[in-house]
């Protein structure tokens, strides 16, 4: 297919803002899931960032034209292809192990959501407009061989680099690297945001837990007598993964008859916290052991949530309040904000 077959100009742009929107709709969800059908978000996130690549010759000529006639007032424009072009160069360099560390996916969600203002200048100060013939059976035709080419060269990606036994092989569907599994002292040490590793006397430490009807201060040690065991994966949004044998106590029992409660929100001693539907409670754990031994400081000690099934920030460190009551679970920010 030639560049003068494609759709260039205004229709190449109206493709790469749809292919931009998916792509970051997508990589906000496959952030924010850890099991079950995240599987085939970050497949849709990953096609969409090929079709991006695979359209980039046909935006650089329309982009060089409009270089020319505009000059140096094309700035905004140059920063959000350099950062667009980041976002892609980083998510293939990880999903590929071409990038090794856990840095390459930092750098690939902070160019993703530095790419948010200069997206929005894009289409406000350059507004491409939708016409009825963009749903034209030729329109249709053409979008569906990208998505077709998008979704096999994906594929071939993925066949190379287990046929070669790149790092990546083993990543977890989310993208994420294996990283001190059953050995909980060779697992990073990571927090949300501006959080930091508490230093905490459990002679005067509680652990708090309140429903409409009662309400209960437990020590540390009437929590560490209690022997529940999880084994579960901590996937965090920072690239890694880790699977562990978590012994405590199931947040359900603890917290007996809920009544009419219609969520369980766990909050941390450093004011962080996460909302969780009531009926999640029987499967989270109240964690105050790894592998057979305390928690370390920076693993949540003494006592942190494991949330099975979900990404490593509903996984609430140092545990002081767990609360049951009417709020929704969903009435929180999607991430924390703080």
């Amino acid at each position: 297919m030639g560049l003068r077959r494609f759709p260039a100009g205004r229709r190449t742009n109206l493709a790469l803002l749809v292919l931009l929107a998916a792509a970051l709709l997508t990589g906000a969800l496959a952030f924010a899931i850890g099991g079950g059908w995240g599987r085939w978000v970050v497949i849709g996130h990953g096609v969409a960032g090929i079709a991006i690549v695979l359209l980039g010759p046909w935006k650089s000529a329309i982009s060089a034209r409009g270089l020319r006639r505009r000059g140096p007032g094309s700035w905004p424009s140059i920063a959000l292809a350099v950062v667009v072009a980041t976002a892609v160069v980083t998510g293939l360099g990880h999903a590929t192990g071409l990038l090794s560390g856990l840095l390459s996916m930092q750098v690939h969600v902070g160019a993703g959501l530095g790419s948010i203002p200069f997206a929005l200048w894009h289409v406000l100060a350059r507004p491409v407009r939708p016409r009825r013939t963009d749903l034209s059976r030729r329109a249709v035709l053409r979008g569906g061989a990208l998505a077709g080419g998008s979704l096999l060269v994906y594929g071939a990606v993925e066949g190379v680099v287990r046929a070669t036994s790149l790092p990546s092989a083993d990543r977890r569907f989310t993208g994420s690297y294996e990283r001190g599994s059953f050995d909980p002292r060779s697992m990073p040490v990571t927090q949300w945001l501006d959080d930091s590793v508490p230093e905490i006397d459990t002679a005067a430490w509680r652990l708090a837990v309140s429903t409409a009807d009662d309400e209960r201060d437990y020590t540390y040690e009437e929590l560490a007598a209690f022997d529940d065991r999880v084994r579960a994966t901590v996937d965090c949004t920072g690239g890694w993964f880790a699977e562990q044998d978590w012994e405590g106590v199931l947040l359900g029992p603890l917290l007996g008859d809920p009544g009419e409660a219609r969520s369980v929100a766990v909050g941390s001693l450093t004011g962080y916290g996460r909302r969780f539907p009531i009926g999640d409670a029987r499967n989270l754990l109240l964690a105050t052991r790894v592998g057979g031994r305390p928690l370390s400081a920076g693993h949540g000690f003494p006592v942190r949530l494991v949330a099975p099934g979900r990404r490593g920030f509903w996984w609430v460190k140092w545990v002081d309040r767990v609360e049951a009551g009417a709020t929704p679970w969903w009435w929180q920010s999607p991430f924390p904000l703080t």
